[in-house]
């Protein structure tokens, strides 16, 4: 891999072991997937951030880095952590908390912004054709399909060294050609709701591997659809990107499957797992909820009030909170929870006594049985908030 002589010194040390492991880090990466050389970046997005899913070793790395002087040198972003101050902290053992705060403090060292979101699009759209690295799956798809955007799917680890050397190796979804869709999706139903256009991309992921699909049957559909649908594909496949209807594509030599009604309604069936029909959590806010989604849940909730033995969460990014600051209220007076940084997918439900998660997205339907060791029940979001509210 070709590197700059400012790259070949980074890499021999000449500025630093942060900077030199970093640089070590993307040309392996560079070598394994044939890239040529090392592109800027716009943005990097880390995932890597909560402890539940880190663990101890990940995080003596991440101290070792700041400790020696590790620097982001574009703008750098965060994926959600473990807890939140206001509430959870408060429920959870301290030593969790601590491991948490730590790992916050090493990221706040070498200038990371503390974001703590998966929808660091909300946060700063990045410009059409920029190329980022980002490491959360639901971004990166979203990035490529809606906002025209150009990153692949980094790990943790990559999308970490991208930031603090402002640099990507220049292969898979960089280069034009990766781009071209090679599969016709033709969605034979009109999908309803948040749930259907989730479960289309869970069905998808598993069918369509790493292939680029061209998906007929999205007219009109909503950004915060589109959302849905790309963080359910990344979660059971490598799909990173997609196109939609009106896209002016030959379609005419790739391969095509179809997707009917009865398809979409099994997928969600197999999601929903629990075997009691009241859950201990109802959850809405996977990825982090956009603005217009918290306006569209506080009007749906009215004035009525949470049931009995029942959680009600509501996940955003700490941006789009003090930008719904009347929704929120909204929804805290009818006895739920507005949490920032943090989701129930990388939190401890289970330490919290939850056995049953009901949610709208189907991301958390489809990781919680293993990650959060709970049932699940897949449903649109107005029937979770009846679940969850009296009246």
């Amino acid at each position: 891999m070709y590197l700059t002589k400012e790259e070949e010194h980074i890499y021999e040390g000449d500025y630093g072991w942060a900077s030199q492991i970093c640089m070590k880090i993307l040309v392996r990466l560079g070598e394994l997937f044939d890239a040529t050389k090392l592109i800027p970046i716009g943005s990097a997005h880390v995932s890597g951030v909560s402890y539940k899913t880190l663990g101890d070793a990940p995080a003596e790395f991440l101290e070792a880095l700041a400790n020696a002087g590790g620097k982001a040198k574009v703008k750098a972003t965060l994926n959600p952590q473990s807890l939140n101050k206001e509430y959870l902290c408060k429920k959870l053992p301290e030593y969790l908390c601590k491991k948490q705060l730590n790992i916050l403090n090493q990221f706040e060292k070498m200038g990371f912004t503390e974001s703590l979101t998966c929808t660091p699009y909300y946060l700063e759209k990045p410009k059409k054709g920029s190329h980022l690295a980002w490491a959360e799956s639901s971004a990166v798809v979203y990035a490529n399909s809606v906002l025209g955007a150009w990153t692949n799917r980094e790990g943790g680890p990559s999308a970490l060294a991208a930031a603090i050397i402002g640099k990507t190796p220049d292969y898979g979804m960089h280069k034009a050609e990766n781009r071209k869709p090679n599969i016709l999706v033709s969605v034979e139903t009109q999908l309803q709701n948040d749930v259907g256009f989730g479960a289309l991309g869970i069905l998808l992921g598993k069918i369509l591997e790493d292939k680029i699909p061209i998906i007929q049957g999205l007219q009109n559909a909503a950004k915060e659809n589109l959302k849905q649908l790309g963080a359910a594909l990344a979660s059971t496949g490598m799909v990173n990107m997609f196109y939609r209807d009106g896209t002016r594509l030959k379609t005419n030599e790739i391969e095509k499957i179809s997707v009917e009604a009865k398809d979409v309604k099994q997928t969600i069936e197999n999601l929903s797992t629990a075997s009691k029909p009241k859950p201990d959590l109802v959850f809405l806010g996977c990825p982090h909820c956009s603005l217009n989604e918290m306006k569209q849940i506080a009007n749906l909730i009215g004035n009525r009030k949470l049931k009995d033995g029942i959680e009600f969460w509501v996940c955003t990014s700490r941006f789009i909170k003090e930008k719904t600051e009347k929704y929120v209220e909204k929804i805290e007076e009818s006895g739920g929870h507005v949490l920032t940084d943090t989701c129930a997918v990388v939190t401890w439900t289970d330490k919290l006594g939850i056995k049953t998660i009901m949610t709208n997205s189907a991301k958390t339907a489809h990781y919680a049985p293993t990650l959060n060791k709970a049932e699940t029940i897949l449903a649109p979001l107005k029937q979770c908030l009846k679940t969850a509210l009296k009246g």
